[in-house]
């Protein structure tokens, strides 16, 4: 799954129709004749997020300005990839040359032959180094160099530090295991008034995302290391099971309402009325924004358990056919758009806080070294957030394990929805059952694969 925050993604200086559809994307020419390198890209933000679509709009003309061998034609696209037609769009032909991929898209975008080898050129690209190399590696397969990492989220317990205070918890002590969740969910339902301890997903895949994420936490894994079997029906799979299936009906602290999905924790949260649920940080300008929260009354803390966390994210991969001038005009692009420390779309801080968006949420970070200190440097001297209330978040995810979602995940994560929505609907549920049914049907995905 992808994290909740806006993908960030210029006015499309052609207007593609569909009689102009294989001209507007991949395998165009690369207007040589003008003496120009023609590339298209995607990810661009929508009219509707006005503030973002400037930003973009404004990186690109200064690219080309700095550039001006090199024209960019971006496509508008929000979300950027939709699972539903990103298959489709490959085998037909009709990606752009740089195009925007989730982490768990990588290997299945190389296996059907759809992306473009950088090895040979990545070494133009001035970033590369200082990119974080667990996030470069997601997009090395077979020890060739595929993708461009460009950002990157890790799941951990949001809470609300007021609700924590009126239950007589120690905001700045968030649980660290799960039986402390259990007890501060415990505690912070006892509240009354429709207050709710602790809730979590259970449709549309989210339940088996959440599920993921958790058994993670446990020192779990959804299938084996070599990809071919499930490893769900397992002591920590059912440790997993059983704390939800004891905080719903045994504490009754996750509430009566289940079949949960991002947008409703995010609304109870939002109103006041949760205390904790799991996030990526960039859930919360979400729930100030959007849901009626208070910047000082949201925190976040690492992920119970002290095992391991899903991480995920993005970047970009070239289509096959882009010619070696479009792969460099390409990364030249990506860097400066994206991988430049304190600068660019993601990066410029300092525009960022003058149009009132959140500068200092806790983000992993993209780079290392000096790279990474200067990044935190800018961002720390535009910080409008109150970035204590994420330190927890940042020293505890030092201690653990970053992984990244399963193969298959979207069908994985549908078969596991089912395993979590029982267990939060059924006070019978049978645990062992339900995680023997998931095992067998994950390991048919996995042999179908």
């Amino acid at each position: 799954m992808s994290s909740t925050g806006f993908r960030r993604t210029f006015l499309t200086l052609l207007a593609c129709s569909s009689l102009a559809l294989t001209a507007c994307g991949s395998g165009d020419e690369d207007d040589s004749a003008s003496g120009k390198t023609r590339i298209t890209v995607n990810c661009m933000p929508p009219k509707s997020a006005k503030v973002d679509r400037q930003f973009f709009e404004e990186d690109i003309a200064a690219f080309e300005k700095q550039n001006p061998d090199i024209d960019v034609v971006p496509h508008d696209a929000f979300p950027c990839q939709d699972p539903k037609t990103f298959d489709a769009k490959l085998a037909g032909g009709q990606m752009e040359d740089v195009f925007y991929t989730y982490f768990t898209d990588a290997r299945h975008v190389v296996d059907i032959n759809q992306a473009a080898d950088l090895t040979p050129y990545v070494k133009e690209l001035k970033s590369y180094e200082t990119i974080q190399q667990q996030l470069r590696d997601i997009y090395t397969v077979d020890g060739k160099i595929y993708g461009i990492p460009r950002t990157g989220y890790s799941m951990g317990l949001i809470y609300h530090r007021a609700l924590f205070e009126k239950a007589g918890l120690d905001p700045d002590q968030p649980p660290a295991t799960w039986d402390e969740v259990r007890e501060a969910a415990r505690k912070i339902a006892a509240l009354g008034d429709g207050t709710v301890g602790y809730a979590d997903y259970s449709a549309q895949n989210q339940g088996g995302w959440h599920f993921t994420a958790e058994l993670y936490s446990q020192g779990g894994d959804v299938v084996s290391a070599d990809g071919k079997k499930a490893t769900v029906d397992t002591p920590e799979g059912r440790a997993v099971l059983q704390t939800l299936h004891d905080m719903r009906w045994t504490d009754e602290s996750m509430g009566s309402k289940q079949l949960l999905v991002i947008n409703d924790v995010q609304q109870m949260m939002g109103s006041g009325k949760l205390g904790m649920y799991l996030a990526a940080p960039d859930n919360i300008p979400i729930l100030v924004k959007e849901k009626g929260a208070d910047y000082e009354d949201i925190a976040i803390a690492p992920m119970p358990g002290g095992e391991a966390t899903l991480v995920g994210g993005d970047g970009y991969m070239f289509n096959k056919k882009a010619t070696p001038e479009q792969i460099r005009a390409g990364l030249k692009w990506l860097d400066h758009m994206f991988l430049t420390p304190g600068d660019g779309f993601l990066g410029d801080y300092a525009r960022a806080k003058k149009n009132d968006a959140p500068v200092g949420l806790p983000e992993p970070r993209l780079f290392s070294g000096a790279a990474d200190e200067k990044d935190q440097q800018v961002k720390q001297a535009n910080a409008n957030v109150p970035v204590e209330n994420y330190q927890a978040f940042l020293d505890g995810n030092q201690d653990l394990e970053m992984k990244i979602e399963p193969p298959n995940a979207q069908q994985i994560y549908s078969v596991l929805d089912g395993v979590v929505s029982a267990v939060l609907t059924k006070e019978d549920a049978d645990i062992d059952q339900l995680l023997k049914d998931a095992s067998g049907k994950i390991d048919g995905i996995l042999a179908r694969s």
